[in-house]
């Protein structure tokens, strides 16, 4: 941690030659002195390093060797070498984007309960005024993962008189009052109508969602992952939405990405595939480069910083 010197100004190397946020990055620090390259001589004395290229050489003790923080400009983490962090701090951007996201998790269970876009007309019906429409409301929504996505779902469906429902591997009570937790995953499973997957991907979350936890939701559920794809088994999922146990699968990310052509999901009846845009939203860089900054501003002060990663446990 920094001794404490808020006059003293930061010097933040940018593990990427050239980037395009690197205008933004200064923009966003002020008086902060950004180094766009770690072969710059200035890179050798610099304590921070903001990591926009998960290349491995660049985040190596050796090549920044004053780094004593890295942080990551992604959310998760999986896909970093953690390794090479030893005892440095390392900080990720986590509920930089989790409103968008929980807006869209929104969205894609009003579009499974309200039947769209299929309810959309584009020629006159058979029947006017004949639909088999549902509600969010009463109805259970089940969280795999309850940090700052999670919680800002949670929000949502309470506002729609949901019941709200999760499962977390650490049991403590969440300070949303409305959100239960419940004691195992199955338990989660057996009563949610919609399940929303949430949680970061590390080799205990690995295919979390398979053959047997499958066997224990609810009958016509609907699925939502904007976690990772490696938490779901994909073959077991389509094994799931053939035989009706999962009634929807609205999925924003997959394993691998992209998927290649041909691939079931893209013709499935029962599946929603998007592009991993969840996060998307206007000007939405402004929150992750906000955080970093705040982050930044915490360092030289000596406060704690936000979005520590335990790299033992991969998030």
């Amino acid at each position: 941690m920094s001794d404490g010197d808020a006059s003293r100004p930061a010097t933040v190397v940018v593990n990427l030659a050239g980037g395009a946020l690197v205008p933004q990055v200064q923009e966003a620090l002020g008086d902060a002195e950004v180094v766009v390259s770690i072969d710059d001589e200035r890179a050798r004395d610099a304590e921070i390093l903001l990591v926009l290229s998960r290349d491995r050489e660049t985040m190596e003790p050796s090549s920044v060797p004053g780094v004593r923080w890295l942080h990551a400009f992604a959310t998760g983490v999986d896909s970093y070498p953690l390794d090479v962090i030893g005892d440095r701090l390392f900080t990720c951007s986590r509920g930089a984007n989790a409103v968008a996201i929980a807006e869209f998790v929104l969205a894609t269970m009003l579009a499974f309960v309200k039947r769209l876009p299929e309810t959309w007309l584009t020629e006159a019906p058979e029947h006017w005024g004949a639909a088999q429409l549902d509600v969010l409301a009463g109805r259970t929504l089940g969280l795999l993962g309850v940090g700052a996505i999670g919680t800002e779902v949670a929000k949502r469906a309470a506002a729609f008189d949901m019941r709200v429902v999760a499962y977390r591997r650490r049991s403590v009570a969440h300070e949303m009052s409305q959100i239960e937790l419940l004691p195992t995953l199955e338990d989660v499973l057996g009563v949610s109508d919609h399940v929303v997957i949430a949680a970061p991907a590390t080799p205990e979350t690995h295919h979390i969602i398979n053959d047997k936890t499958l066997a224990e939701v609810k009958p016509g559920v609907h699925l939502v992952n904007i976690a990772r794809g490696s938490l779901v088994d994909q073959d077991a999922l389509l094994a799931a939405l053939d035989d009706g146990r999962v009634a929807c699968a609205s999925l924003d990310t997959v394993d691998p990405e992209p998927l290649p052509a041909g691939h079931p999901f893209y013709a499935h009846p029962s599946v929603r595939l998007s592009a991993h845009v969840s996060w998307s939203a206007p000007d939405n860089l402004a929150p992750t480069l906000a955080l970093f900054a705040e982050n930044v501003r915490r360092y030289r002060t000596g406060e704690p910083l936000h979005g520590i990663v335990d790299v033992a446990a991969g998030y």
